[in-house]
């Protein structure tokens, strides 16, 4: 297939109701507006109007119009209908009427989103004019749209009524490692494996599944925005973002990326949709040595081998991009020449020798307009990375706050994360470094997302639903189904797997977990959780009374302290003591278990194991069911593991470990590749 331009083308509340509102009700006009209890609001209408089926509309502060049998918010509580709360009419003319409405203060503040501050709930909303919002905590799904309700109606209060759109990271997986922006919360929805293991599962359908159960249990509990996921393809074995990833192959992401596209929003956006904001474009996993770019070490994005940005890097967001996508996050990165081959067509480059402008994602003309708009064909809105403005600002550090924005707006961003201060804009419109006009498009790419979730007509959720919803069995027997797929044997020579009911009856297992100081406390819980869920296993607790031995490794990658690289190798850094894995494994029979939330290097611990079995933060239920063989281990490795150190060093951060130029991947001792798409069954 053809990776060429024409591929990427294709590929407070209740007195703001104004005098005139009042009489209005009180001449019978319209609809007294309804009581602001809980559980109030306007029953949803049923009517068609104009070939359009009438959507559930509901006010809890503002009065409702009636026309017939229609029923339509009186959101500037002006007595009469207005074209913006006119759900009859298409979304572009809504838009264009409630842009001609908006001050530039109130436009300036719906281009910034920020995480939730209870505490300055009402400043946010009325005073910086800002609708969208990050949850970052973890309260259950009732208590989610509830606050979600309360928040909307001081929304609904302001002169526009313009509603709140609420944002979070995934929170449908174990979370393992607590990567800011990966995972932020856990356990109050279905509960699913890690993003690498759904890859491992190579379960389209099922992956399909988990994003309609997500969506329905987010939209439900007040969540309109999901800032995910992390499509971008994993080159560089260190980044300590793989775990939120789908691994390594740009023709499997981009398959799971439709599938998350159309399963959260579906065919196109509407009241019952959350809105996909995949990122981070063009791709973050091509990082020098692993290092974060939240941190300024990490800054640098490069591409040593040609043509890897487009072959690599581009093809998932171009299948996101084909299925409709809301929105495009873009990398904190600064794409650096040095050290780079060619990628771009030349007449994409800021000279004749000069490739990328060396700015942030957030700032960079080329990346976010040339080649995501006008190449990739992307019609949805850009938004930035957290604290781009700020602390993150790589390759703008110098500009002022005013000139950060107008240079950001100028190549392409259109929303601001975690910013809450929306004065910098507009002190850049009074400046003249941009034009109040030049803040139109990406207001029109907000409300028209606003619009096509329906949050003008029904901002609100029910509370008890909510949590019904959350608490589906049906949905976690689905999300069960997952985690046992995605769990991959990787070795059984020695035929010590699946422990059946015939061998565990003279089985005398040793547990023990390994995760830094974590390990006690891990090794307790799953010596609790086997005896509970398998009463029939006899657990020791000294090498000396086993027949056997069941380790599992829990390793997390390590960025030096001076900033050089990242450890993967396992080891103490990682959380790992390797000498006391390799005594297990001398003493008894081991099943070795490693969860691999990165490609770790495991060539001292591999070889030693009786079985070898690789997981992504899989429930301890899930990996029991495998090892006892009532699941036949189906998953594939969504990674390549490397063969050693060595292997890391040399490896190009911009390429799949399958696709490296020299002899990259280990190999066990049959012989077997622990390649990507590798995995074993027992029969």
């Amino acid at each position: 297939m053809s990776k060429g331009p024409n591929y990427f083308k294709k590929i407070v509340m209740s007195s703001l109701v104004s005098s005139v509102a009042a009489a209005a009700i009180a001449g019978g006009a319209i609809a007294a507006p309804p009581s602001n209890s809980s559980g109030g609001g306007n029953p949803p209408a049923h009517s068609n109007a104009a070939g359009k089926k009438a959507p559930s509309v509901e006010a809890h502060v503002k009065p409702i119009i009636k026309i017939g049998q229609r029923q339509f918010r009186d959101l500037n509580a002006n007595g009469k209908l207005d074209p913006y709360e006119d759900w009859r009419l298409s979304t572009k003319e809504r838009v264009a009427d409630i842009l001609s409405r908006m001050s530039m203060e109130e436009k300036a503040g719906i281009m910034q989103i920020t995480s939730l501050n209870t505490e300055n709930i009402n400043d946010y909303i009325n005073n910086r004019h800002i609708r969208y919002l990050i949850i970052r905590d973890n309260p259950t799904a009732a208590d989610l749209a509830k606050r979600a309700n309360q928040y909307q109606e001081i929304a609904e209060a302001t002169p526009l009524g313009i509603p709140l759109v609420f944002t979070s990271n995934p929170r449908n997986h174990i979370n393992e490692q607590n990567e800011f922006g990966i995972s932020e919360a856990s356990g109050q929805f279905s509960t699913w494996p890690g993003t690498l293991g759904l890859a491992a599962t190579r379960d389209l359908n099922l992956i399909r599944d988990f994003a309609e159960i997500a969506r329905d249990e987010w939209r439900s509990a007040g969540i309109q925005k999901d800032y995910g996921y992390q499509i971008e393809t994993a080159t560089e074995p260190r980044w300590r973002r793989n775990s939120g990833t789908f691994g390594e192959d740009p023709e499997l992401n981009a398959k799971i990326a439709k599938e998350l596209v159309l399963g959260f929003q579906g065919e196109e956006l509407s009241s019952k949709s959350v809105a996909q904001t995949v990122k981070h474009f063009p791709g973050d996993g091509a990082v020098v040595r692993g290092l974060d770019p939240h941190n300024e070490p990490g800054q640098y994005a490069t591409y040593p081998t040609p043509g890897s940005l487009f072959k690599y890097q581009l093809p998932p967001f171009q299948a996101a991009i084909d299925a409709g996508v809301s929105s495009v996050m873009s990398y904190y990165n600064v794409p650096k020449n040095e050290g780079s081959a060619e990628q771009l067509p030349h007449e994409l480059w800021q000279t004749d020798t000069q490739q990328f402008e060396e700015v942030a994602g957030a700032y960079n003309k080329t990346i976010l307009t040339d080649l995501l708009r006008d190449r990739m064909g992307f019609k949805g809105y850009v938004n930035s990375d957290s604290g781009v403005l700020t602390n993150r600002d790589w390759g703008v550090h110098n500009l002022t706050i005013e000139e950060k924005f107008a240079k950001a707006i100028d190549a392409g961003t259109n929303i601001f994360s975690d910013n809450n201060d929306p004065s910098g804009l507009i002190s850049a419109v009074n400046k003249g470094l941009i034009k109040e006009k030049d803040l139109d498009p990406s207001v029109s790419n907000l409300l028209t997302e606003m619009f096509n979730l329906g949050l003008f007509e029904d901002p609100y959720t029910d509370r008890a639903e909510a949590q019904a919803i959350a608490s589906s069995a049906k949905s976690q027997a689905r999300a069960d189904e997952a985690h046992l797929k995605s769990i991959t044997l990787l070795r059984n020579n020695k035929s010590m797997l699946p422990l059946t009911d015939e061998k565990i009856v003279n089985t005398k297992l040793y547990v023990e977990v390994f995760n830094g100081k974590n390990s006690a406390a891990q090794t307790e819980a799953l010596k609790k959780k086997i005896a509970k869920e398998d009463p029939t296993v006899t657990i020791v607790s000294t090498l000396s009374e086993a027949n056997a031995a069941l380790v599992w490794l829990r390793p997390s990658p390590y960025e030096l302290p001076d900033n050089s690289t990242v450890d993967i190798k396992l080891g103490t850094s990682t959380g790992i003591d390797v000498e006391k894995v390799k005594q297990i494994q001398a003493a008894l029979p081991t099943a070795l278990v490693i969860n691999m939330t990165n490609p770790w290097v495991i060539d001292e611990v591999e070889p030693g194991a009786a079985a070898v079995i690789a997981t992504y933060s899989v429930k301890s239920e899930a990996l029991l069911d495998v090892l006892r063989g009532r699941f036949n281990p189906t998953g594939k490795l969504p990674i390549t593991i490397p063969a050693n150190q060595e292997a890391v060093e040399k490896n190009a951060s911009d390429v799949p470990g399958y696709a490296e130029k020299f002899d990259y991947t280990y190999t066990n001792t049959v012989g077997d590749d622990y390649t990507f798409g590798f995995g074993l069954s027992y029969k």
